[in-house]
Formats: structure tokens, sequence, C-alpha cells
């Protein structure tokens, strides 16, 4: 296996965890329960994880009234869109 298919399928993963949590999360408000802070959920999306968090954000519903969410969202896609962009170039 090459390091770009590694990467890109840490990429892949990293994406599915960062959704996963938004999805725990808005669960866990929904029953009122403890809740993951912002902090953790903003630096995951900004690290590498804008694309699930964006599609997390579409599909449950959580976090789309905060602009700076919103912000780091898209941040983590550009980030997220340099990264494939820069493998893809090696």
């Amino acid at each position: 296996m090459s390091i770009k298919t590694v990467i890109y399928l840490a990429l892949l993963v990293w994406n599915l965890s960062v959704l996963i949590t938004y999805g725990i999360d808005k669960s866990k408000a929904k029953r009122g329960a403890w809740r993951i802070p912002e902090k953790i959920l903003l630096l995951e999306s900004f690290f590498l994880g804008g694309f699930g968090a964006l599609l997390a954000g579409q599909l449950f519903h959580h976090k789309t009234r905060k602009w700076y969410f919103h912000l780091v969202w898209y941040l983590g896609v550009v980030i997220a869109c340099s990264v494939i962009y820069l493998v893809w170039r090696m």
C-alpha cells in the first residue's frame, strides 16, 4: 500500500470519526446528557475534519446556527483539500 493511499484512508477515517462525534453530541443534546465541549468539536473540524463536520451539520442539523462553526467547517474543508492536493502532487 502506497503512502498516498494510507494518507487518503487516514483522512477518510478521521472525517468519519468527526461525523460520528457530532452525531453523538447531537444525541446527547436531545437527551439532556453531558455534552462534548464545543472546543473539541471545533478542533476536530479544523484539523482536517471539515468534510465530516460539514456533512454532520447537514445530516443532524447540529451546530448550524453558530457562525463560528460554519467558519471552522469551511476552513477545515480548505485545509483538507490542500492536503489532498499536496499528496496527489507527490
